[in-house]
């Protein structure tokens, strides 16, 4: 089995691109999903984020509010790293665990973890291969503001913040095996898909 990561910024397109792998036979993951199961009331994650962020984040069924808790982590307080740090190893667990039934199902199944912070988590060296998504920063903000309804102005923002607590898309190339520029058509960019899948493909290919 070959294990992919999938990273790259905020709103360049890792979902789109990860859907395109799907549709040519790759399994996925979303650490963003993984995420969220793992901070609903009742789990470890949870608890321990509300031990260190407090009660202010939640909503009145319990729940975790993502609005208060981005604002507390990435904002003045600056606490983005303690998140992150409750967060990624429980994440990264659940991942290994998927990946390995994944493997254990079928030998010659491409299993991606699609996630924004691979690199930032020291979390690369568990993949075979590493996949980045690029775009620019204008696209970015207009994608965002397409997603969550808000003007491109708020969006530039928010894209700002979110930026900085990532690393710079020319260290994400730098460690990349492939780059995908989802920064033209869709047409462009699953050309881009298919020719990154049959490098991987050649690479797991039997002697």
């Amino acid at each position: 089995m070959l294990k992919l990561g999938l990273t790259g910024g905020i709103a360049s397109g890792k979902s789109v691109v990860g859907e395109m792998f799907v549709q040519r036979g790759a399994h996925l993951i979303q650490s963003d999903a993984v995420a969220h199961a793992l901070r609903e009331p009742g789990q470890p994650v949870y608890a321990a984020i509300v031990a260190a962020f407090g009660p202010a984040i939640l909503n009145p069924d319990q729940t975790i509010n993502r609005a208060r808790l981005a604002e507390a982590a990435f904002g003045e307080s600056h606490r983005v790293e303690e998140l992150n740090a409750i967060v990624h190893p429980a994440v990264i667990a659940h991942e290994n665990r998927w990946m390995e039934e994944i493997g254990a199902r079928d030998p010659r199944a491409i299993a991606i973890v699609e996630a924004a912070l691979i690199l930032e988590a020291k979390a690369a060296d568990r993949f075979d291969f590493l996949i980045v998504v690029t775009c620019n920063e204008e696209q970015r903000a207009q994608r965002l503001a397409k997603r969550l309804g808000i003007t491109e102005e708020a969006a530039q923002a928010e894209v700002k913040r979110r930026m900085a607590a990532q690393l710079p898309d020319s260290e994400k190339i730098k460690a990349a095996d492939f780059v995908i520029d989802n920064s033209g058509t869709l047409a462009s960019t699953e050309d881009q898909v298919q020719e990154v899948l049959k490098k991987i493909r050649a690479a797991n290919s039997p002697a």
